[in-house]
């Protein structure tokens, strides 16, 4: 502003003019937003995620967002499959993907609100216990479960593993079907190994049915493809109001949403690439 003072008036003026222009547009495009109800997009049987009876973690931030805003909170419900994004989100029907991986230009994303790793689960009995990636001698003639198309299957591919591995199917309708669910059936009656599964899902899964299983994040991997990702949430790519208010959520709630993934499981690495086990304040 010191800068723009000291400018030719002329200049001053129009630059000022320029941003006010900018800004009464910003805010008539963020008028997208329902202010009156948050109207999450969330797939309907995505657990640990998020399903209609308001069970998985996503729900309960998006009521920790709701709560922030004093405002109730209103779904539309479509499986996270082809399509998703384009009949929910941009159909306008609602206006914020609570989970959604950083660096996607389909939508805007705001500041991550959680990162977290691929793991492999095993059981505590099994003689893999110790093994932190996937380049292990120890995993060589082992039978592993993978979910086909994610990035640690590559790696599996890579070191030689695919041969013996039993793959699951990564697209599935929810209602019906839950590889990652069927994986851990498969760990505790010894079909296979030990299992790679997205961190949320290899915590909140692996504590079902007893705690006779080790969820190991793999951190070490040290090559592409990555493990660790992470997770914003999603608006349109014209709502950078909207985008710049949930950030100040997200840095405000922090603790509490920290509180609600540990709750279920989730495996949270730190800026370090460390896992923390606490909310942070």
């Amino acid at each position: 502003m010191t800068t723009l003072r000291m400018a030719v008036l002329a200049v001053g003026f129009m630059l000022g003019f320029g941003s006010f222009a900018a800004q009464a547009a910003e805010g008539a495009v963020s008028d997208l937003v329902n202010r009156k109800v948050l109207r999450v997009c969330s797939d309907p049987a995505n657990i640990p995620f998020s399903n209609t009876k308001g069970e998985g973690f996503e729900n309960k931030i998006a009521e920790i967002v709701a709560d922030e805003l004093k405002i109730p909170l209103a779904y539309t419900w479509f499986p996270q499959a082809i399509g998703f994004v384009r009949r929910t989100l941009f159909a306008k029907r609602c206006d914020l993907i609570i989970g959604y991986a950083q660096g996607d230009e389909l939508v805007l994303n705001t500041n991550h609100y959680y990162v977290s790793t691929y793991a492999l689960v095993m059981r505590k009995d099994s003689d893999l216990v110790g093994v932190e990636k996937l380049s292990d001698p120890r995993l060589k003639g082992k039978r592993l479960g993978v979910i086909a198309g994610t990035p640690p299957s590559n790696i599996v591919a890579r070191e030689g593993l695919m041969t013996k591995a039993k793959p699951y199917r990564l697209m599935v309708d929810r209602r019906y079907d839950s590889p990652n669910e069927l994986m851990i059936k498969d760990i505790r009656s010894g079909e296979v190994d030990a299992g790679i599964m997205w961190g949320p899902n290899a915590g909140y899964f692996s504590r079902k049915g007893g705690g006779d299983l080790v969820v190991v994040p793999l951190l070490k991997e040290g090559r592409s493809p990555r493990m660790t990702y992470r997770i914003t949430m999603g608006v349109r790519q014209s709502d950078k109001a909207w985008k710049r208010q949930l950030n100040e959520i997200i840095k405000k709630r922090r603790h509490d949403i920290d509180a609600v993934l540990l709750e279920y499981g989730v495996p949270l690495v730190d800026e370090h690439s460390h896992v923390f086990t606490k909310p942070r304040s």
